[in-house]
């Protein structure tokens, strides 16, 4: 990966660790359904003079169809299903759910793609997912009232994410991110706008949850989704998707600044052993070495 490559990566770790705060904020306010609609609606309507200026609209004219599909699997569904997930967890818990999804991929990968990965990559996944488990260790508190429905619509979010991950790198391949951010966000607002009627908040919205949605909509969803596809053109679905272990570290830190959580020693851990995991899966660790060798080799 190139240092671009990795400071997106992080950039995006940023965004999406804080969207789950924000939903917290703004889910109890405006719902599930109604609170996603205007997401994905505002998050198009943010990149649509972009999308006007690079001439992309073509492409989506061009490619509508996966570009539809990539809006319900990657915006529409799985927004949802976290933002239903958001109301019984914290927004820390959520976090650590979502890292579940390079695993997906990698079950996709294996099982229906008949792909092998590389020693590396497998072990970076797993010591990634344990340092997830490390660092929220204490305070995994599992809660009886919704945690089992909270938990599978969780889960499902996130294998929604690793399959449109590898979708889109096959079936999308080229074609200009901004294209496919702009298109999948005002497909999946296709979707979602119609059942926002039915689901509208009868309470007027408070100033907050307003801020918190304008915020999760140009930040945490435009600006995300660009920097995702471009990751996924640049260095491939199952590395891009590694930012997903870089998201709880993110929302607990954001969670200790603004929500005065205390961070303990097991978090601290859980992080190296994250920051590991990504390094191994992303060919981060083997390239420094790499690189170090040729360099060795061309000063001798």
């Amino acid at each position: 990966m190139k240092l671009r490559d990795v400071f997106e990566l992080v950039l995006l770790a940023m965004l999406w660790g804080g969207s789950f705060i924000l939903i917290r904020v703004a889910v109890p306010e405006f719902g599930v359904i109604a609170l996603m609609a205007l997401r994905v609606t505002i998050g198009s309507l943010c990149l649509f003079p972009v999308l006007l200026l690079k001439k992309g609209l073509p492409d989506i004219k061009r490619h509508f169809k996966p570009i539809f599909v990539v809006g319900l699997f990657n915006s529409a569904v799985p927004f949802c299903l976290l933002a239903f997930a958001a109301v019984t967890f914290t927004a820390g818990f959520t976090s650590i759910i979502n890292a579940t999804v390079p695993l997906w991929s990698a079950i996709i990968t294996l099982v229906l793609l008949k792909q092998q990965s590389s020693k590396a990559a497998q072990v970076g996944l797993l010591v990634g997912f344990c340092g997830v488990i490390v660092m929220v260790w204490d305070k995994l508190v599992i809660a009886e009232d919704g945690f089992v429905p909270a938990l599978i619509a969780g889960l499902l979010a996130t294998l929604s994410y690793g399959a449109i991950a590898i979708y889109t790198k096959k079936a999308l391949q080229g074609v200009n991110p901004i294209s496919i951010a702009c298109g999948s966000l005002f497909c999946a607002s296709l979707v979602l706008l119609p059942l926002s009627v039915f689901f509208w908040p009868q309470q007027a919205i408070s100033a907050q949850a307003w801020i918190a949605l304008l915020i999760m909509s140009a930040a945490s969803t435009a600006f995300a989704v660009v920097l995702f596809f471009r990751l996924i053109a640049s260095v491939g679905p199952s590395k891009a998707i590694t930012v997903t272990y870089l998201i709880p570290l993110f929302g607990m830190l954001f969670g200790a600044v603004l929500l005065d959580e205390v961070i303990t020693s097991e978090m601290l851990a859980g992080c190296g052993l994250i920051l590991l995991g990504v390094g191994l899966a992303t060919g981060l660790v083997k390239g420094k070495r790499t690189s170090i060798k040729k360099e060795a080799h061309s000063n001798g």
